[in-house]
């Protein structure tokens, strides 16, 4: 599941980068909510299959600290840009004539600009205190699926989600992938 997340994610990147037709608002954001996932899924899984690998359950304060930052950053930073690409949305629907001037590519770097260092005030002002505080009391079994759930199924279904049933990045898969045999 790793995997595919990680090459799945890769493919819409590259897809989007490779083909200037998707070169618009919406395949911007979708390209950058799918390096967020494949950073988003980079932060447990591989901690996660190591520690399956060697049968240990252990891991450093420090290491913990980290890992729960990035988690953090990331798992925020994917709630900001599915926020922003509703609001890419809206103006598309809501404004059509408008639309190229309003989402302007300044704009666009503004606002997943935005999104960033958001995350990071938000991580700093308010979730160290609350995770770092905070006792669960769940069973550890019915945590763990919740956790496999949020953090390895959701970023895998992302790029099918959003590009399965687009015209657009079809074709530009097509594409890259012709391109890719042709060099290959």
């Amino acid at each position: 599941m790793y995997l595919i997340t990680v090459l799945g994610n890769l493919l819409l990147i590259l897809a989007v980068s490779s083909d200037s037709h998707l070169h618009t608002p919406m395949y911007f954001f979708l390209a950058n909510l799918s390096f967020a996932d494949i950073c988003f899924i980079s932060t447990t899984i591989p901690k996660m299959l190591w520690n399956i690998q060697t049968q240990s359950k252990v891991i450093t304060y420090e290491g913990c600290l980290s890992q729960m930052y990035f988690f953090i950053l990331f798992s925020g930073l994917d709630v900001y840009l599915l926020t922003v690409m509703a609001y890419d949305r809206f103006l598309a629907i809501c404004h059509p004539l408008h639309y190229t001037v309003i989402m302007n590519p300044q704009l666009c770097g503004l606002l997943v600009l935005v999104t960033w260092l958001s995350v990071v005030s938000l991580f700093y002002c308010t979730s160290l205190g609350v995770y770092l505080s905070s006792a669960a009391t769940q069973s550890s079994h019915s945590s763990a699926v919740a956790s496999v759930m949020y953090t390895v199924v959701t970023p895998m279904l992302n790029p099918f989600i959003y590009s399965l049933r687009n015209k657009e990045i079809k074709r530009a898969l097509m594409r890259f992938s012709g391109m890719a045999a042709l060099k290959g």
